[in-house]
């Protein structure tokens, strides 16, 4: 004999949300974990080897947490100021970082005492960065300076003095070890060749530079400042390509994906803003509790990490395969760790034979009722779950079902004064809803079929019926004036573009009651 199957609950996008493949790829991430700091926390940065352990930037420390720790697995403290901008040179070994004391530190990272310490700045190091060969140190500093240093002999290289402020952002090739860029509080971009004595190109970003960010190709750049990201083709000669104005506070920091197609930007606004990289078009947004000064991204997007001004680490790991699979809804209460591992701690002999027990089957109260039939009782109970949840779904699922057992209209038939009302209540709420329409409008035709004869004996139910046909008439009023601006905006379409078709977005809405308007058409109904 085979087993009951529970009634399937369909889970509907919200009104209004438009649910993509952005959309589910980017809230498959857990619940954040949250790490206090010591001060607002104002550089992440990913090791680019495995583990991928990740070196977060906060006061006067730099911590390194592994991939799932939620304490430091190492703590470097020789600042005597704050710290800014702790980054991981490609292999994972060595860390460097500036200081408000406009020292530069170099650590190992197996150590706690610094390698190398670079003097030259007058005043605090904001931007460090490892260039390509491994062997130099790109600082960027307060004093309006951006420097190279050599890492083997702790000398300094070059120095340039373009800017006429703060430099406060700055990124190295991985292609190339002579070219860096450097953006300033003075909204300019600097593109420098350190086989030449000064920079090789200049863009104005209109507004003080927060973050660079470089595309693996590194033909485009990407720049933040004010509320403003804006993208330059470094090809042809730093020519402006885009300029989006999506958050409404100063953007602090930009990161991009695993493959590169989607690139994030957060801002003190408390949003990170995700785009598409063909269109720039946001795709999805994350919501923080506090000002984001630091954003990172895993590899693989395996997680997303984000410092805030309130001290506060915020990590949001993706979920598995497995947990990603389960259904969201009502989780039954589950057993208490003693009736769980009661009997599971029996390590098996070679010679035990161990008979499985098979798994009790959890229904709910109202497939129990399906799975004996009681189909009147079903319905009952998914309308008191309505009632008590206000969650539509349920009811709709079990309605459906009753339709597709062919047993819907014994369901409906046979109710009370006070039984009909609650069902009719339930239609008035949701039966222009169109994620319901096609299902709710099945049970109203059938309610007005078996009720039509009782229409005058309880004044209640008369004003709900009439509430239901009001309802219906002005749904299918704007179906017809939806239908209208289609036919007239498809004559449009067809007179610029003749031989290409467009999809029109209205005709979403009136389609929503559209396999219900041939049968229910206007039902006069009138109360004496």
């Amino acid at each position: 004999m085979a087993s009951f199957k529970p009634t399937k609950v369909q889970v509907y996008p919200k009104l209004g949300e438009k649910v993509t493949q952005d959309t589910l790829y980017w809230k498959n991430y857990k619940a954040p974990v949250q790490i206090k700091e010591f001060g607002a926390i104002t550089n992440i940065d990913f090791s680019p080897v495995a583990p991928h352990n990740f070196a977060v930037t906060a006061f006067t420390r730099i911590h390194i947490y592994g991939p799932f720790s939620q304490e430091p697995v190492k703590t470097f403290t020789r600042f005597k100021d704050t710290a800014y901008c702790g980054r991981f040179r490609s292999d994972g070994q060595l860390l460097v970082a500036g200081c408000e004391d406009s020292v530069v530190r170099l650590f190992d990272v197996s150590g706690k005492v610094a390698l190398r310490m670079f003097k030259g700045h007058t005043k605090a190091v904001h931007i460090t960065d490892f260039t390509s060969d491994r062997y130099q140190i790109l600082t960027g500093s307060d004093d309006y300076t951006c420097r190279l240093w050599d890492i083997p002999n702790a000398t300094e290289l070059n120095t340039y003095q373009e800017h006429t402020d703060y430099i406060r952002c700055g990124v190295t090739s991985k292609l190339n070890r002579d070219l860096f860029i450097t953006g300033s509080y003075d909204h300019t971009l600097k593109l420098f060749d350190a086989r030449a004595d000064k920079s090789v190109m200049t863009m104005d970003h209109g507004q003080p530079v927060e973050s660079l960010l470089l595309y693996p190709s590194e033909g485009l750049l990407v720049s933040a400042g004010g509320r403003h990201v804006k993208v330059w083709d470094l090809l042809k000669g730093g020519q402006p390509l885009v300029s989006l104005k999506n958050h409404h506070k100063t953007v602090t920091c930009l990161c991009l994906s695993s493959s590169g197609h989607r690139l994030l930007s957060a801002s003190l606004d408390r949003h990170v803003k995700v785009y598409n990289t063909t269109n720039y078009k946001v795709v999805h947004n994350f919501d923080y509790a506090a000002s984001i000064l630091s954003l990172a991204l895993a590899p693989d997007d395996e997680s997303i990490v984000v410092g805030m001004t309130n001290s506060i680490l915020s990590i949001k790991h993706r979920k598995s395969l497995d947990e990603s699979k389960e259904i969201s809804g009502q989780q039954r209460r589950q057993p208490s760790y003693r009736v769980f591992v009661k009997g599971k701690n029996y390590v098996p002999k070679q010679d035990d034979y161990l008979v499985s027990k098979p798994v009790k089957q959890h229904l709910a109260k109202y497939d129990k009722q399906l799975k004996k039939f009681n189909v009147s009782k079903a319905l009952d109970t998914a309308l008191e779950t309505w009632t008590r949840l206000r969650k539509p779904e349920i009811t709709v699922a079990v309605i459906k079902e009753l339709d597709r057992r062919g047993t819907l209209k014994n369901a409906l038939a046979g109710r009370d004064e006070q039984g009909l009302a609650r069902l009719l209540n339930f239609l008035i709420g949701n039966v222009v809803d169109p994620r319901f329409a096609p299902v709710l409008v099945t049970a109203a035709e059938m309610i007005l079929d078996i009720y039509q004869s009782v229409i005058g004996q309880s004044s209640v139910v008369d004003r709900q019926l009439l509430r239901l046909q009001e309802l219906l008439e002005r749904e299918i009023d704007y179906q017809q004036d939806l239908l209208e601006v289609l036919g007239m905006l498809d004559t449009m379409f067809a007179s610029s573009l003749p031989r290409k078709e467009v999809p029109c977005p209205g005709v979403s809405r009136a389609n929503g009651l559209a396999q219900g308007e041939s049968s229910i058409s206007r039902p006069q109904v009138q109360a004496t």
